[in-house]
C-alpha cells in the first residue's frame, strides 16, 4: 500500500518538471506539487528552475529561414509577363515596293529629294505647330469635288508626319465612295472598317503598321450607305476608343468631296480641323467659298492646300 501511496505523487512530479520545460504548464505548477511532500519544490528552488528554463521563441525552429544564398531564376518565383501596349499589338506589315511602284505616285517616303516630298514636310510643320497650339489631334482631308488630290495628300502628309521622331499616326481611309489609301500604299486592306466603325470589330483586327510610326485603317469596298454609318453613335466612339487606346499624336481621315456627298459633314463634328485641297487646274473660287459655308460652325478650316500647282506657286495656301 505505501509503494502504491507513492505512485500518484512521483506521476504528477514527472508531470510537473515535464510541462514546466515546455513552458505549456506556466500558469499552474503547483497542480503537481499538492501530491506529497516528496513532490514538493521551494519558491527559490522554483524560481531557479524558471531561470534555466530556455525560452520557448528561441528553442523553436524559425518558420521562414533566411536564403543562405541568392534565388536562382527557376527558384523566384515567377510573374506573368505583362501585355504589350495596345500600339505594339497592331501588325506589322512593310511596305510592297512593287506595289508601290505600280501605283504610281510619288510617295515622299520614295522620293526623298523630290520636290512634292518638300511640300509636304513644310505642310507638316505648319500644320504640326497648329496642332500643338490647340491640342487638337484628328485632321480630316477633303476638297471641293472628286480628283482634286485628296487622297494623295493625306496619304503623304501621313508618311511625312511618322518621320517625327517618337510620333504616333493614323491614317484611316474614310472615302467609302471611292477608297484609294491601300493602292496608294500598294497594300491589301486588313478586317472590315465599316465594322470598325460600328464597334464590332477590335483596333487591333483593322489596322495595319507599314512603318513603327504609322498605323493605317484600310478600306477595300465601296459603300454606298456610308453616310447613314458615319451618322451612327458607334462611329464617334469607335473613333475615341482607337485614340485613346492607340495613343496616337495624330490621325489623319480621308474623306469624300464637300460639295458630292453628306458623308464629310457626318465626320466634321468628330474631328478638330479640316484641310480642304484645292485642284490648281479646275477648282474655282465659287467652289472654295461653299465649302468654307459648310464646314462654318462644325469645325475648323485649318489652311488650303493647292494641288496640282504651277512651279511659281507655293504648294500651301
Amino acid at each position: 500500500m505505501a509503494a502504491l501511496a507513492d505512485q500518484p505523487a512521483i506521476a504528477g512530479n514527472a508531470v510537473v518538471k515535464h510541462f514546466a520545460v515546455s513552458g505549456a504548464f506556466a500558469a499552474s505548477p503547483a497542480q503537481g506539487l499538492q501530491q506529497g511532500d516528496e513532490a514538493r519544490m521551494s519558491e527559490q528552488g522554483f524560481k531557479r528552475f524558471r531561470r534555466r528554463r530556455v525560452p520557448a521563441a528561441a528553442a523553436a525552429p524559425s518558420a521562414d529561414p533566411a536564403p543562405s544564398r541568392p534565388l536562382t531564376a527557376q527558384e523566384a518565383p515567377q510573374l506573368p509577363a505583362p501585355l504589350p501596349e495596345p500600339w505594339d499589338r497592331i501588325r506589322q506589315l512593310p511596305f510592297d515596293s512593287a506595289a508601290q511602284e505600280q501605283a504610281g505616285l510619288p510617295l515622299v517616303s520614295r522620293f526623298r529629294a523630290g520636290p512634292a516630298a518638300k511640300s509636304f514636310d513644310l505642310l507638316r510643320t505648319r500644320l504640326l505647330h497648329t496642332l500643338k497650339e490647340r491640342g487638337w489631334k484628328r485632321v480630316a482631308v477633303t476638297g471641293p469635288a472628286a480628283g482634286c488630290g485628296t487622297t494623295f495628300s493625306a496619304v503623304n502628309l501621313a508618311l511625312s508626319l511618322a518621320r517625327v521622331p517618337g510620333s504616333r499616326t493614323i491614317l484611316m481611309d474614310m472615302n467609302f465612295r471611292r477608297p484609294g489609301v491601300a493602292r496608294a500604299l500598294g497594300m491589301q486592306p486588313q478586317g472590315d472598317l465599316a465594322g470598325f466603325l460600328s464597334g464590332s470589330v477590335p483596333m487591333e483586327d483593322l489596322l495595319l503598321r507599314p512603318m513603327p510610326s504609322l498605323a493605317v485603317a484600310l478600306n477595300g469596298a465601296a459603300d454606298q450607305d456610308a453616310a447613314e454609318l458615319l451618322h451612327g453613335r458607334g462611329c464617334a466612339a469607335a473613333l475615341d476608343d482607337m485614340m485613346l487606346r492607340s495613343g496616337a499624336d495624330t490621325a489623319i481621315f480621308d474623306l469624300p468631296p464637300v460639295l458630292e456627298h453628306d458623308d464629310t459633314a457626318a465626320v466634321l463634328p468628330l474631328v478638330d480641323g479640316v484641310l480642304l485641297i484645292s485642284d490648281g487646274t479646275a477648282t474655282t473660287a465659287a467652289q472654295l467659298a461653299a465649302c468654307e459655308k459648310m464646314l462654318a460652325g462644325h469645325t475648323q478650316l485649318l489652311g488650303v492646300v493647292l494641288n496640282r500647282a504651277r512651279r511659281a506657286d507655293s504648294p500651301v495656301g
